[in-house]
Parts: structure tokens; C-alpha cells; sequence
């Protein structure tokens, strides 16, 4: 009954203008729905078998895209109660608890997809490093994933500041103090973000308008260019197959099969485009249907997450009364960690290097060894130098985070006067 009332209604002048095309039931309807419905026409109309296998990817920058889209639905909301003053922001984070139906809930959600969208993107680059999905040519695209993890950093960081509690403001504080240790620039930097040169109300507004605006356009922007190559570089890394060559590739050797396609093969002769019919499917409905199971799944977990577990809200912002230890977000505790060593080494050097060699990784890796295979033993050397830099973030964050108690001494976790704030 209902598919009767969906072509009824499609057969109308108004639903024949919004739907162009049915729900896509024959080969030539899903190909036709790739190019003319909107949704569908951000896939490619076929993709490779190996996309619809969930370990591949482990669906690890969907998630990190849905998280985003998350983040951007939520947060849209928050705008309506909130005002960027020092007056005022503390006590809207209280209307949002006590007053505004659902209101804690949907800070919650805010700030546990923040949080987790951090740690995803951290995933997902650690997923594509591991599958050398930045060598050609997939290169450029690379970059545009690691500036996407700088600019997630930079979202959730603009964003910590904005309940104006002591936990906000004294994390932004340590965090600015960090940028502040780059050599001839480093507090010029500093006044920049803050407009001043101590967090106030000119910082808040600054703040706000990196987090609301300038960064989420620029995240959006990117996000858009990197799926668009995604599909201009071939689609998802994957290893090399032996290709017949041209003399040998004949029409009676190939599948007879409809593709629907836009170019039509000369008698005897077909293209070399490194994938065979057959290892092709329809993106319709395999590949839609399991990326709506993990948006709802995605959706789910935030959601639980939110509704059992509350963001931290501690007192007003007091300038005066600063918490010990004063700790950075818990992204950048590690940084915090090798500043307690060396100023200019932990919070210039180290990170400088970082994100540098990052950069530079795939035109300086550029022969095709282990494409699409996960831990290829031809990229020994390299996966054990990016696994052991990986394993000396986890440690040292967790130190910073677990192990660091007032004045900045290492204390046991469980000791009685153990002081570390929950992130």
C-alpha cells in the first residue's frame, strides 16, 4: 500500500518535482538515481566490492563526518541560548541545565561528539597511515586530512572556553600560554586569540566567532574538497590487481553486462581502468544503506552517552583562584606534559616537527608497497617509527592527564590528595 501511495504520489506535478526518480529498483534506475537525487549523488553510482566490507575502513571518517554533522546540529541549537559575555555565559550553561527542556542533554551531546570527533579524526588518520592511503595518488588529499585534524583541534579548543567556568578558563589559559612559546611570533599569537593578554571578555567573543564561524566554514569547505577527491583519486585505497593488457582484453572475454555508462567501447577493445565489472557493485542499496546504519549508530552512542553521563560544569570563571594543577583540554595535555620539560622543545619544536613530517610524509613515501593492506609487512620500518611517535602521544597524555597533581608533581592516581580534574 504504502509503495502505491509513493508512486501516486510521485506520478503528481509536485512529487514528480521534488523526486525525479523513484526508489531505485533495476540496474538502470540505480544509475539514474546516482546522477539525479542529490543524496545519492554524493557516490559514485558503482564502487568497488572491497568499499561494503566494514574493515576496510572500519567506517572511521563517516563517523568522524557524522560526529561534524552532529556537532553542527547541536550546536546551531546552543546558539539560541547563549550569549558570548562574560555576564552571561556562565548563567545560560545553568538555564541550559535547569531550564530549557532537554537543555543538559543537548550540551551533553555537543560536548561528547566533540570529544569523540577528536578522537576519530586522530583514528582516521592512523587508519589511512596504516593502509598507506596517502601515497599516489592520494597524496594532496592527505594533506587536506591532516589540515582537517588541525582544524578539529581548533574547533574543539575555541570551543572549551565558551561555559566560562573555572575548568574552561583556566584550560584556554594554559593552552594560549603553550602557543605563547614560539619563538618572534609566539605572543603576538597569543594577544591575537585573546585580545588582550589575559582571557576576558575581548577572548570569549574572539573565541566565539572562531567556533561558531570562521573555523566551522573552513571545516566544511574542506571536508567537501576531501570527499570530492576521495572519488577523483579512485576511491578508497586498495591493492594493486594484475591487469590484462589491451591486446589481451577482448569483448567475448568480458562479461555480458549493462553498465549504463557514458562511453561506448570500440569493437574488440575495452579500457584499463584497474577495476573489473564484476568486482563492482551498485552503490544503491548496499553501500547507502550501510552508511544510514552507522549515522543511527553514531547517533545512538552520542546519544546514550548524553543522556547517562553529564558535561562537566564547575564554578564561575575566577581569575584569581586558579585550580592546581591548572591543566590544558586533555588533546593537549601531552604538549603540556613536554613543556613541563622544555618550553621552547615541548611547545615549538616537537609539534613543529610533527606536523611538518606529517605534511611531507606521502611525496617523500611514494612507492605503491602495502596500498589498501593493513600493517603490510613492506612498510615495516615505517609503521613501527609512526607506531611508536603514536604509542609516545598515548603515554604522555595519559601521564599529563592520570599522574600530574599539584605544582605539577607526578602523584598516583589513587592517592588521596590526587587533584586531576575530569576531562
Amino acid at each position: 500500500m504504502l509503495k502505491e501511495l509513493w508512486k501516486d504520489f510521485r506520478s503528481t506535478r509536485v512529487g514528480g518535482s521534488i523526486f525525479r526518480v523513484g526508489l531505485p529498483e533495476s540496474n538502470l534506475e540505480r544509475a539514474q538515481a546516482a546522477i539525479s537525487s542529490f543524496l545519492l549523488h554524493l557516490q559514485p553510482a558503482k564502487v568497488h566490492r572491497r568499499v561494503l566490507k566494514f574493515r576496510t575502513t572500519l567506517g572511521l571518517g563517516l563517523i568522524s563526518l557524522y560526529l561534524f554533522l552532529i556537532l553542527v546540529g547541536t550546536g546551531v541549537l546552543l546558539m539560541f541560548y547563549y550569549v558570548p559575555a562574560t555576564d552571561y555565559a556562565y548563567q545560560n550553561m545553568k538555564d541550559l541545565e535547569f531550564v530549557v527542556t532537554a537543555g543538559q542533554v543537548l550540551r551533553n551531546m555537543h560536548r561528547w561528539a566533540a570529544h569523540l570527533m577528536v578522537l576519530f579524526v586522530v583514528l582516521h588518520m592512523c587508519r589511512a597511515f596504516y593502509t598507506a592511503a596517502y601515497k599516489p595518488p592520494r597524496e594532496f588529499n592527505w594533506v587536506v586530512g591532516v589540515t582537517l585534524f588541525l582544524l578539529t583541534l581548533g574547533l574543539s579548543f575555541t570551543g572549551y572556553l565558551l561555559p566560562w567556568d573555572q575548568l574552561a578558563f583556566w584550560a584556554i589559559t594554559v593552552g594560549t600560554s603553550i602557543a605563547g612559546y614560539a619563538p618572534l611570533i609566539g605572543q603576538k599569537l597569543k594577544f591575537l586569540f585573546l585580545g588582550g593578554h589575559v582571557v576576558g571578555e575581548s577572548a570569549l567573543i574572539r573565541f566565539y566567532v572562531l567556533h561558531v564561524i570562521v573555523l566551522p566554514v573552513a571545516a566544511l569547505m574542506l571536508i567537501a574538497l576531501h570527499l570530492w577527491r576521495v572519488r577523483k583519486d579512485g576511491g578508497l585505497a586498495r591493492p594493486d590487481e594484475p591487469q590484462p593488457t589491451r591486446e589481451e582484453m577482448t569483448t567475448a572475454q568480458l562479461p555480458v553486462t549493462k553498465t549504463y555508462g557514458l562511453m561506448e567501447l570500440a569493437r574488440g577493445t575495452t579500457p584499463a581502468v584497474g577495476i573489473r565489472p564484476e568486482d563492482e557493485v551498485f552503490a544503491w542499496p548496499d553501500l547507502i544503506f550501510r552508511e544510514i546504519l552507522l549515522l543511527m549508530a553514531t547517533l545512538a552512542v552520542v546519544l546514550i552517552l548524553a543522556i547517562f553521563w553529564n558535561a562537566p560544569l564547575e564554578q564561575i570563571a575566577n581569575p584569581v583562584h586558579p585550580p592546581n594543577p591548572a591543566k590544558a583540554p586533555w588533546y593537549f595535555l601531552g604538549l603540556q606534559e613536554l613543556v613541563a620539560y622544555s618550553a621552547f622543545w615541548g611547545g615549538v619544536v616537537v609539534p613543529a616537527l610533527l606536523v611538518t613530517a606529517l605534511v611531507a610524509l606521502p611525496y617523500l613515501d611514494r612507492k605503491r608497497r602495502g596500498v589498501g593492506v593493513w600493517f603490510s609487512r613492506e612498510r615495516r620500518v615505517a609503521i613501527t617509527l609512526f607506531s611508536i611517535c603514536l604509542a609516545a602521544a598515548v603515554i604522555l597524555t595519559v601521564i599529563g592527564t592520570a599522574f600530574r597533581g599539584p605544582n605539577w608533581a607526578f602523584q598516583v592516581p589513587w592517592h588521596p590528595l590526587h587533584a586531576v580534574e575530569e576531562r
